[in-house]
């Protein structure tokens, strides 16, 4: 159980009337320069070894008294709060590592405006959704590299995700070195739970590690893998570069899924797929909700206000002021 204790000020716009302070000691000092009493003395040498007394040393004592009470009152109208805060948290770390395919067939138009584009919306999507969790980025095509790997800075993931494209390696689909990517960048976490979520819209036809072996591996140091298939099983626009510009022509991009079935099996995951954008969300969503670990979290908040202390302070030095006014410092001016 964690205690954290403050102070805050539930008005702080009254604070602004603390700047009234300079101005009160501006015009004290130019009102007593002005009434002060100006007496010559042809020869001042036998006043000059003359001290003041203790009540004129004290003159302007019941104006830094007022001034005080003045302060201390604009610090009670702020209402100075005392914030305590009891938390109980029991979390469950999870890291997890998106695998997303960059080949050239993302760039299909089923989705809008293509298949990359949707994929990289709805990971940072999924990156909101998981505000406490590590969270890196591995990519693959005919190669597969980390983009970032497991960290908690979010925005610093986010920036990178977005500037994601294809034909960032060799084109060619490797889902095998893809996977075995993220399990590596996993394999040393000593998170309770970790989680791959692997994305690919082809079939493996390139890369020097199996899937179903890296699978194996990804098994063996208990990471589950969520395999992702996307796209319409229909032929789908695809953009082709002419001496005439881009033209489009309806193609057929088959996505293995018995592969991606197996991978999540063997792992412990599970398959989804989708052939809209609407669905690919509903897929993150999906996962969100199963990778949702135990967090028990407990907050109470108490605001309790301290401006009775401030208000009795204040007082004090009013009626200490009057009171030095009324008696001993009555007859100075």
């Amino acid at each position: 159980m964690n205690w954290l204790t403050d102070i805050e000020f539930a008005r702080q716009e009254l604070l602004w009337l603390l700047v009234t302070i300079p101005m009160f000691v501006i015009w004290y000092i130019r009102k007593h320069r002005d009434i002060s009493p100006d007496i010559r003395f042809v020869h001042s040498g036998f006043v000059k070894n003359v001290r003041k007394s203790f009540r004129l040393q004290l003159l302007h004592f019941p104006f830094v008294l007022r001034m005080l009470a003045l302060i201390i009152l604009i610090l009670a109208l702020a209402r100075p709060q005392n914030i305590s805060i009891t938390r109980d948290v029991s979390i469950e770390g999870i890291d997890i590592m998106i695998t997303l395919d960059i080949s050239g067939s993302m760039l299909a138009e089923d989705f809008r405006p293509n298949r990359m584009e949707a994929a990289k919306r709805t990971a940072l999507d999924f990156i909101d959704m998981r505000p406490n969790d590590r969270i890196g980025m591995t990519v693959f095509s005919g190669q597969s590299f980390t983009m970032v790997p497991l960290t908690t800075d979010h925005a610093m993931l986010k920036h990178l995700a977005a500037n994601i494209r294809t034909g960032m390696v060799e084109d060619g689909t490797a889902i095998g070195d893809g996977l075995a990517t993220a399990v590596n960048r996993l394999r040393d976490s000593d998170a309770i739970s970790r989680v791959i979520i692997l994305l690919t819209d082809g079939i493996n036809n390139r890369g020097v590690i199996d899937p179903l072996t890296a699978a194996e591996i990804a098994e063996l140091y208990d990471i589950r893998v969520y395999t992702i298939g996307v796209g319409s099983s229909e032929p789908v626009p695809y953009p082709f570069q002419t001496p005439y510009g881009v033209r489009y022509q309806d193609v057929e991009i088959p996505v293995d899924e018995e592969l991606l079935k197996q991978i999540a099996d063997i792992t412990g995951g599970q398959y989804f797929w989708a052939d809209r954008y609407d669905a690919l969300e509903q897929v993150y969503e999906d996962v969100d909700q199963l990778e949702r670990t135990k967090i028990d979290v407990t907050e109470f908040t108490h605001h309790q206000d301290e401006f009775l202390p401030l208000l009795i302070l204040a007082l004090i030095f009013i009626s200490l002021e009057a009171l030095l006014r009324q008696t001993w410092l009555r007859t100075i001016p």
